[in-house]
């Protein structure tokens, strides 16, 4: 990725045409905020930007969580398959060392832990961000994620926020797929939100890990100014992250970079 000034804002290659249609909000989905009153607003009826780093001037970078929860999941923790898919050892040690970051939420993961989401909120440190309601796909092959109509997408988002919006702390209107998986069509239903979709430039690959090393060398051996890096927090599936978030913390002190909330990085300067 070239160094630049300003945020990328990429697609997948549907998307690249950077054309703008309308798009009415629909009846029954939950008027946005004004553009710039949370971050990550955006101007309604147009299509969804997308954005993969902050400026890569200065020494910030972001740090974000996904919180995935799927009904397959939680018939995993029904059944006692698994302990928990929240990861506590994360949050002990970034609140431990005064660390920001952004959680990229869920509403099923919210809605199974509601303590967990609001020790999230409460910390004025953390921002809360939309992952879908139940980690489903919107696009075709997207690894082997469930699968929903993009017809569905908008309302599905939009319920999100409302699971995650009584929790207050600070709420964004960021937005991010399961699967990093969008095209055209996904973005345009997502134009009545006012949403900013986030990818990422650091990829962990923490998910289903059995190894904290590599975790550590993928992050640190890409990781620059303006950095959105990706982990998680579901324990169960991302059992490693929380071995190697020391290691990727004290290689970021090493290199002169800070984490910050995800707002910070991509506004500045």
């Amino acid at each position: 990725m070239p160094p630049s000034d300003q945020p990328v804002f990429v697609g997948s290659s549907a998307s690249s045409s950077r054309s703008t249609p309308s798009v009415a909000p629909s009846v029954g989905v939950p008027s946005p905020p004004a553009v710039a009153s949370v971050p990550g607003a955006t101007t309604t009826g147009t299509r969804a930007p997308v954005v993969d780093h902050g400026p890569r001037t200065g020494n910030k970078v972001a740090l974000t969580f996904d919180a995935d929860m799927t009904d397959g999941m939680l018939a995993s923790l029904r059944a006692g398959r698994v302990k928990s898919y929240a990861n506590l050892r994360i949050l002990d040690l970034l609140e431990r060392d005064e660390v920001p970051a952004t959680f990229f939420l869920t509403g099923k993961w919210v809605q199974r832990y509601p303590d967990v989401t609001r020790r999230i909120a409460d910390n004025p440190r953390f921002e809360l961000a939309n992952h879908t309601y139940g980690h489903a796909a919107f696009t075709s092959d997207c690894y082997d994620l469930p699968s929903q109509p993009v017809t569905e997408l908008r309302g599905d988002v939009a319920k999100t926020f409302e699971v995650i919006k009584p929790y207050g702390g600070r709420q964004t209107r960021y937005f991010r797929f399961p699967g990093l998986c969008h095209d055209a069509a996904t973005l345009d239903a997502l134009a009545p939100l006012g949403v900013t979709v986030v990818d990422g430039d650091v990829v962990s690959g923490d998910p289903f890990a059995t190894a904290w090393k590599p975790l550590v060398r993928a992050v640190l051996d890409h990781v620059r100014p303006g950095s959105v890096v990706i982990m998680h927090v579901t324990e169960a599936n991302a059992a490693m992250t929380d071995e190697a978030l020391p290691h990727i913390l004290a290689g970021l002190r090493e290199r002169g970079l800070v984490p910050a909330p995800l707002s910070e990085v991509l506004a500045a300067d």
